[in-house]
């Protein structure tokens, strides 16, 4: 349409009545969310080739402005919009984009540990270990217009990181800039529309003294911990979802020596290890869309052991890539850490003979467990307690392997002295008595103190 007869009509649909005009701007609105959309689409398909965008505020403003002009002169001059209300439309596109639309106070948030958006009405946060809906300032509960908003923000996060969700492949797992883990679940596999969990971290990583002053652990038993990792015990993570493992595995691996060379390896990259400078971090990569070029965990421990690591950390060890983990313990890599989803120390052993039975290799049973006793050392255990605190529950030295069966044995146990009225946990962890035997790295580290020196008293640790 050309513009002298868009004119026509706009002052044409002016001089009629309220309802024809309330028409015509219903159809000017609908246009206008037309445009924008199809200029978000544009800006989108960019990240994949700029992902540093998003941290580009002024060039990205420029790309918006340009893609905008491109897109309203090719397909919707009829609206007739003068530059104040293009530099109104672009405005809101660009903060779209930088920001994540009505969640964006959500992930500003640093008491907000979790994000869950079910669908375009019921969005939830975790707050504290506790669940609540989410609600605005005033109180209102947060909702999305459409399932439209919901897909434009997933795709604002797995663009950057070259991921991609359709029907044909409707699960995704991603992170955000800050590291925060996102997992996106669509139509047709969610009846009740497209999923969001989002996982976040805050940008400055707990340290284990945050940890301390949370209740997670006491001073004592941090400063032992502090001295396995530097004596470069290996060492597994284990606990349930929810239960912290990411966040204790980067306080461990801040005790890592600084001159050391560390490969982390992980599916989406979450750990922060910002003291060492000689650091390589490698992360996963899905299949394209013709369902190749996928990169595993697996894949990327086998390239870290090529790549000279005095350590490898590994995000988790999910599947067959456990074998792989074991053999770095076992060849040299000593000091390696990892997590693993477990109910307690003896659970993460057995569950690491079933991701070795995954990995494809026909080894016998007596042969996995030789492995996993010759290269885990310790296990520290985390839970999520009721009141949605987190702690050690639990630290286990594996010992070796003896009557076909891994030798594991407690040293601290957690034990539940009473509950508060407000459901608050007390509770401490105890020495079981007994004391760790593999004394060769710790004499390594030349100091004074006995490695035992920690079971001479009663741990004690409130929440």
């Amino acid at each position: 349409m050309r513009i002298e007869e868009a004119i026509k009509k706009k002052q044409f649909f002016h001089s009629e009545s309220i309802e024809a005009t309330s028409s015509f701007a219903l159809e000017q609105n609908e246009k206008v969310d037309d445009l924008k959309y199809s200029v978000r689409q544009k800006i989108l398909s960019h990240f994949g080739e700029e992902p540093e965008l998003l941290h580009q505020p002024e060039k990205l403003k420029q790309l918006v402005w340009k893609a905008f002009e491109e897109e309203y002169e090719a397909n919707y001059v009829d609206l007739l919009l003068d530059t104040s209300e293009k530099r109104l439309i672009t405005g809101e596109i660009v903060r779209n984009l930088i920001g994540f639309g009505v969640i964006d106070p959500l992930i500003r948030d640093e008491e907000i540990t979790e994000i869950m958006i079910n669908g375009t009405k019921d969005v939830f946060i975790e707050r504290r270990g506790r669940i609540s809906r989410a609600l605005t300032e005033e109180g209102i509960p947060i909702q999305f217009e459409s399932e439209a908003d919901i897909l434009n923000l997933v795709e604002k996060i797995v663009a950057p990181i070259n991921r991609k969700i359709d029907e044909s492949d409707p699960i995704v797992d991603a992170r955000l800039p800050d590291g925060s883990r996102v997992n996106v679940v669509i139509r047709p596999v969610s009846l009740n529309g497209p999923v969001v969990t989002i996982r976040k971290f805050p940008s400055n990583p707990y340290t284990m003294e945050d940890l301390v002053q949370l209740g997670a652990l006491d001073q004592k038993i941090a400063e032992w911990l502090s001295y396995l990792v530097k004596a470069r015990y290996n060492i597994i993570v284990s606990g349930g979802t929810g239960s912290g493992k990411t966040t204790f595995l980067n306080a461990l691996s801040m005790f890592i020596p600084r001159h050391e060379r560390i490969i982390t390896v992980e599916d989406a990259a979450e750990l922060k290890v910002s003291h060492i400078e000689n650091l390589v971090r490698l992360e996963t990569r899905p299949p394209n869309i013709e369902n190749k070029g996928m990169i595993t965990i697996r894949d990327l421990v086998k390239t870290a052991l090529r790549m000279r690591p005095d350590r490898i950390i590994v995000g988790e060890v999910r599947s067959g890539e456990a074998l792989d983990m074991l053999q770095a313990m076992n060849t040299g890599h000593d000091g390696s850490l990892t997590t693993g989803h477990a109910n307690s120390s003896m659970d993460m052993l057995s569950r690491l003979e079933t991701m070795v039975l995954m990995s494809g290799l026909e080894l016998p049973l007596p042969a996995i467990r030789r492995q996993i006793a010759s290269a885990v050392e310790f296990i520290i255990h985390l839970g999520r307690m009721r009141d949605g605190s987190r702690k050690v529950i639990q630290i286990s030295e594996v010992r070796d392997f003896r009557n076909g069966e891994i030798e594991c044995v407690d040293l601290f146990k957690w034990k539940t002295t009473h509950v508060g009225e407000n459901g608050t946990v007390f509770g401490r962890l105890e020495s079981t008595g007994n004391v760790v035997k593999q004394m060769d790295k710790w004499a390594s580290l030349g100091i004074s103190q006995s490695i035992n020196d920690i079971f001479d008293k009663r741990v004690m640790m409130q929440s």
